[in-house]
């Protein structure tokens, strides 16, 4: 089992168009239910006004049916049926077995925290997200439990590694080389090296060793 946070744009992801009209809610995804002829989320919005909310998601595409299940606290839970064409986002997290343990909308990203049964699984999540254009950004691993939060990685390690697999370092072949990431992130070819090095050699350890790095 192994457990990530990733960034995605609110665009990538469906219901990115509520979030279009409604920069000011925040939604809260409660579960994915996988079926025949489509997907089911249930998801929490807070911040809005139920029956434009509602009009809203009528008028998606993706949208078959839709129903407001309970309102508290000023938030509205909401049951939508979507149909299989829902993005390229959704049927990698199916096709993987993900869980998702957290995943939160604002206007500007997603953020989610998945856990997979394996590590395969995760990469092939994250191939099958990147054959389909989705951009994603890894912030975090963690194997197999959640560590206390501010981990070990430096934010200057996490920004070179992040990069590296955004840009294609570790693809076959490269489509990135070092040099191009260390200009990207504005730093000499062996700051980039020492950096990507140490980050690499935390997160082996974090992952592969958890108990001998408590």
């Amino acid at each position: 089992m192994i457990i990530t946070d990733i960034t995605v744009p609110a665009d990538q992801f469906a219901l990115g168009r509520l979030l279009d009209e409604y920069p000011n809610i925040k939604i809260e995804i409660e579960r994915l239910v996988p079926l025949q002829s489509g997907i089911i989320p249930l998801f929490w919005v807070e911040g809005g006004e139920s029956d434009a909310i509602e009009a809203t998601l009528r008028n998606d595409p993706l949208t078959q049916d839709i129903r407001l299940l309970t309102e508290a606290d000023g938030r509205l839970l909401f049951e939508i049926e979507w149909s299989s064409d829902v993005n390229h986002l959704v049927q990698p997290l199916l096709s993987t077995d993900a869980e998702m343990l957290i995943a939160e909308g604002t206007v500007d990203a997603w953020e989610f925290r998945l856990q997979f049964p394996t590590r395969q699984a995760l990469t092939d999540f994250l191939t099958q997200c990147r054959e389909h254009g989705v951009a994603i950004e890894l912030r975090r691993l963690y194997n197999p439990t959640l560590p206390d939060e501010g981990g070990q990685l430096t934010d200057d390690q996490y920004e070179i590694i992040a990069t590296a697999y955004e840009r294609g370092f570790w693809n076959i072949p490269r489509d990135a080389t070092l040099e191009d990431v260390a200009a990207e992130l504005s730093i000499s070819g062996n700051s980039a090296s020492q950096r990507l090095r140490r980050g690499i050699t935390t997160l082996v350890a974090e992952v592969l060793f958890p108990d001998a790095t408590q």
